[in-house]
């Protein structure tokens, strides 16, 4: 088998990000289908309330992601590539329940095979953007001014409402996907544990055909 040394891929702030993001979405998800009358839960008014707290959370924690990914150029992870493209959906359709060779390799510099660069970076310029803002026009469709209040000039509220619970299902089938394909690791939970401690377990480079022959001996 190939040799796998342990490399520090995932820094401090990224995991911070990423849990509690995690956290927020779930927040989110809960409290926003219970608005929506899906179940009763914690009470519409109690869910609204934490609704528009976790919501800010998000916003406040998207600003310093922002921050953080263009004064560090982690940016350049999400830049898409048509490279092994191809070759990294026909391992998620097929090759991985025929136990094939990954297509790519996880390095410090390329984190992210081509695949998840597209979906990652979909979810940031259009789906979260498009959550943000439809919520925020709901949060602020009508809001005191003096001792009275006004209303934004917004035609259609029901519409900004649809995109938000369909952004918010987009969202939801993606942390599904996504728990799913933390389990495709070279075990099931190395990629769990490298997102909780940042160390991650990675195939060696440079290793020549032979070595590899040798290994899998």
């Amino acid at each position: 088998m190939n040799k796998h040394k342990k490399v520090y891929i995932y820094k401090g702030f990224e995991r911070f990000w990423h849990w509690n993001q995690s956290l927020l979405i779930f927040i989110l998800a809960i409290t926003g289908f219970e608005i929506h009358s899906s179940y009763n839960l914690l009470g519409y008014d109690t869910a609204v309330d934490i609704h528009n707290k976790a919501a800010w959370g998000f916003i406040i924690l998207i600003v310093f992601a922002i921050f953080w990914h263009f004064t560090t150029g982690e940016w350049k992870q999400y830049l898409p590539t048509t490279e092994n493209l191809k070759a990294q959906l026909d391992f998620y359709l097929f090759g991985i329940f025929r136990n094939a060779p990954h297509p790519t390799k996880k390095t410090v510099l390329s984190k992210l095979n081509p695949l998840q660069r597209l979906v990652y970076l979909g979810l940031k310029i259009l789906v979260i953007p498009i959550m943000v803002t439809t919520g925020l026009a709901y949060m602020f469709y009508r809001y005191p001014q003096g001792d009275k209040i006004e209303a934004t000039n917004i035609q259609n509220l029901e519409l900004v409402a649809v995109l938000h619970t369909l952004g918010a299902f987009v969202l939801l089938s993606f942390v599904v996907v996504h728990l799913y394909l933390i389990t495709t690791g070279h075990t099931v939970t190395s990629n769990l544990k490298a997102m909780i401690t940042g160390w991650e377990e990675l195939e060696e480079e440079g290793q020549s055909d032979e070595t590899k022959k040798e290994d899998a001996l």
